[in-house]
């Protein structure tokens, strides 16, 4: 990967909190996962959220890398088939798709629940101001 697509850096200078090696496991069991020598990397900071957050889950036993691999590679075929045009910017926007539908199909929470803080993000995304960290709060979230 050229430098300028590490803008936001490697998963070391993105969360501290994330195994490192973990990282590095999933870099080569999962195709397509944009990384260099160092791990993967990320263009924004999001990104590298749902990184860590695909890698908790899998801690956890939530998913295998294989069952991770075909849910990924099927949001990315329907992506595809529905007109992305696969230039590598939207590989995490299928990744949180994938991460939804599995956390969704493995009982974690249910769909109601992550439109719920969808929205509730959403919601804190439009409250805070321009630079600022994002946080949710009990106003985030519908009545």
């Amino acid at each position: 990967m050229d430098s300028g697509s590490r803008s936001h850096g490697s998963l070391g200078q993105n969360d501290q909190h994330l195994d490192a090696t973990a990282a590095r496991q999933a870099t080569r069991e999962v195709p397509g996962i944009p990384h260099d020598a160092e791990g993967p990397v990320f263009r924004e900071p999001w990104e590298a959220q749902a990184f860590a957050m695909a890698l908790a889950l899998h801690e956890r036993g939530v998913f295998t890398w294989p069952q991770w691999a075909a849910t990924l590679a099927e949001e990315i075929k329907h992506a595809q088939a529905a007109g992305d045009p696969d230039t590598g910017e939207t590989y995490y926007r299928h990744w949180l798709n994938a991460l939804e539908r599995l956390v969704a199909e493995k009982g974690v929470a249910d769909r109601a629940t992550l439109a719920r803080y969808q929205q509730a993000w959403d919601h804190a995304a439009d409250r805070t101001p321009h630079g600022q960290p994002i946080v949710l709060a009990p106003q985030d979230f519908p009545s």
